[in-house]
């Protein structure tokens, strides 16, 4: 079953460009990853970026989350970030059409 995963980074103050720019090797490098179906970032109008991934497996989740890529993307942001990153795992709930009910 795939797991859809949330992660919200709060950008240090008038450094949000910057925190996107810098996280372009790391997303780049995960795109490559077994099992990554969705790795994209969004502007979010609380000021924050949301990041939106799905992947095949739990597994593939897990070897990604202690990956290279997560490494790289770990370092080249942690200057840019205010707090934390609040990362969420969820699985999904099909409800409706196939194509809609599920992402």
């Amino acid at each position: 079953m795939t797991v859809v995963v949330t992660a919200i980074f709060h950008p240090v103050e008038g450094k949000k460009q910057q925190l996107i720019a810098a996280m372009r090797r790391g997303i780049e490098a995960v795109h490559e990853e077994k099992g990554c179906e969705l790795y994209a970032i969004h502007d979010a109008e609380d000021g924050t970026v949301t990041m939106i991934e799905k992947w095949t497996t739990a597994e593939d989740l897990a070897v990604h989350a202690d990956g290279d890529a997560v490494k790289i993307l770990n370092a080249d942001i942690e200057q840019y970030l205010a707090s934390p990153v609040v990362v969420t795992k969820m699985t999904a709930l099909p409800m409706g059409s196939e194509s809609a009910g599920a992402l």
